[in-house]
């Protein structure tokens, strides 16, 4: 058994600078899980929050799972995630630095166990995301100039 990725958060990188990231558990329910195996999961607006020596991720979106009958789960409930203490205490003392949060990379089945990539990241300034537009123009440029050479 290998990685299958249900979803990723693409708008993340463009809004963030990735610093640091980590792998996770999610606590699920069982129609989340047939959910998320259909590929019913947005993490556009999703982060992660500290709630008492715990980590959740909020604001995550996993459809309802339309073959559950009266057993189905809330789509944007917060889910807690699961970590070693000791990273999670490293990861408190982190985002208290200036700037610094926790956002979902992706969700992903490793070993038939649900997982999310989570990344310790620093918000991109107006003048950081032209930057970054700039250089994959210019990427994409060169990529058609060499196709068209072959």
């Amino acid at each position: 058994m290998g990685i299958k990725i249900v979803t990723e958060n693409r708008k993340a990188r463009f809004d963030y600078s990735i610093l640091e990231t980590f792998e996770a558990g999610m606590v699920l329910r069982g129609s989340e899980v047939k959910s998320l195996r259909n590929g019913g999961c947005q993490l556009k607006d999703s982060y992660v929050v500290f709630q008492n020596t715990e980590l959740y991720l909020q604001n995550a979106h996993i459809s309802i799972y339309t073959a559950s009958a009266h057993h189905n789960h809330a789509p944007e409930r917060k889910r807690k995630l699961l970590m070693h203490r000791k990273e999670i205490e490293r990861l408190a003392s982190r985002v208290q630095e200036k700037g610094l949060s926790l956002i979902p990379l992706k969700v992903y089945f490793k070993e038939g166990k649900a997982k999310v990539e989570i990344a310790l990241a620093k918000g991109k300034k107006r003048f950081d995301k032209r930057e970054s537009i700039k250089s994959k123009d210019v990427a994409r440029e060169l990529n058609q100039q060499k196709r068209k050479i072959r």
